[in-house]
């Protein structure tokens, strides 16, 4: 494993050895050591190729699909998994030993203190985080921010790790991370040689990019997956009600990927949706609009942001459905403050 970046007092980056990187962010089982069970060299070398690094990231997959990996019979992937299982420990646990377990979930910081106590700390890891809204309601703006915030050690409230970023829309722009990055106090270079950045053109290229990323998050410690806009792509390649089935059969695979990664690597998946105009919402309602992707999208997301435009420049969030959070708001500052100013009291 390459060494990996860490902060010093001043908020600079500094290399982590890569021993302490395992010691202290290694969750997960790396493939390889199906070799110490006897599973062949060349059966693990199609696996990887298959886009699987980790025991944690084979067991999430059904013999179904692994037998379909070119070079796996049944009775090589019943071994394969039979190893796997004696890695890991997949059975029933107790209340008292997930809850201790949860203690691994690091909360990241969103730049704003007032939706930082909304989300109980900041954007979680281990679960996906959608935020939906229409056009300028500060969704990729939160996405920027995170970028940088992410990169934080973890006594500032950061994840101390990379960011993976998928851009759907063409909306990422390196040259706001700059000011972010100076606002925390941190070398900018530094800060955007640690994001990863991929521009997705069609559906099945977004799913691939996601298969690739198990590769690099098996060998450096990444914190922070972003996907700008989750659904824009599904929008434009599928249209009608001829193919709306397919649409969601389909989306439904790509979030099942995005919470297997959120949950092999214990990073934080923050992804943004786009709204539609809801017909049956009533003449009383005052903004007649719904989340797109439906009940596929509502099910999968952990928790659920709900971004709005306010007076002037401010943006307001409210807490649409989480399992562990009270409905609320959060009136932010104004946009530009919140983005490049980033008023926080840490800092």
């Amino acid at each position: 494993m390459a060494p990996s970046k860490q902060y010093d007092e001043g908020g600079q980056l500094q290399l982590m050895e890569a021993d302490r990187v395992e010691e202290e962010e290694e969750c997960f089982e790396s493939i390889d050591k199906l070799i110490s069970q006897g599973i062949n060299s060349g059966d693990v070398k199609k696996l990887q190729d298959a886009g699987i690094y980790t025991c944690n990231g084979l067991m999430m997959h059904t013999k179904k699909s692994l037998t379909g990996i070119k070079g796996l019979s049944e009775a090589k992937v019943d071994k394969i998994c039979e190893a796997a299982e004696k890695l890991l420990s997949q059975g029933f646990m107790t209340g008292s030993d997930l809850l201790i377990k949860r203690k691994s979930v690091v909360r990241i910081t969103t730049g704003s203190q007032a939706l930082d106590e909304l989300l109980g700390g900041g954007i979680e890891t281990l679960c996906i985080t959608e935020a939906f809204g229409e056009f300028r309601s500060g969704k990729t703006q939160l996405a920027h921010t995170l970028c940088v915030s992410t990169q934080l050690p973890l006594h500032m409230h950061g994840g101390n790790g990379k960011v993976a970023y998928i851009d759907t829309e063409g909306t990422f722009r390196p040259e706001r991370i700059v000011p972010i990055a100076e606002r925390f106090g941190m070398d900018a270079n530094a800060v955007l040689d640690n994001i990863i950045y991929a521009r997705a053109y069609t559906y099945e290229h977004q799913y691939n990019l996601l298969l690739g990323l198990a590769a690099k998050m098996a060998e450096e410690p990444f914190r922070l997956l972003i996907v700008d806009s989750v659904i824009a792509l599904f929008r434009v390649d599928f249209s009608g009600r001829g193919e709306l089935a397919e649409r969601q059969q389909k989306l439904a695979q790509m979030l099942s990927r995005l919470t297997k990664i959120a949950e092999e690597f214990n990073v934080a998946v923050y992804i943004t949706n786009q709204v539609i105009a809801d017909p049956g919402g009533g003449m009383f309602i005052t903004d007649p609009k719904k989340p797109a992707g439906g009940h596929v999208l509502a099910h999968a997301a952990t928790i659920r942001l709900m971004l709005r435009k306010s007076k002037g420049e401010q943006r307001v969030c409210k807490i649409f459905d989480a399992p562990n959070l009270p409905e609320g708001e959060a009136i932010s500052f104004c946009l530009l403050v919140l983005v490049y100013c980033l008023c926080y009291s840490l800092l």
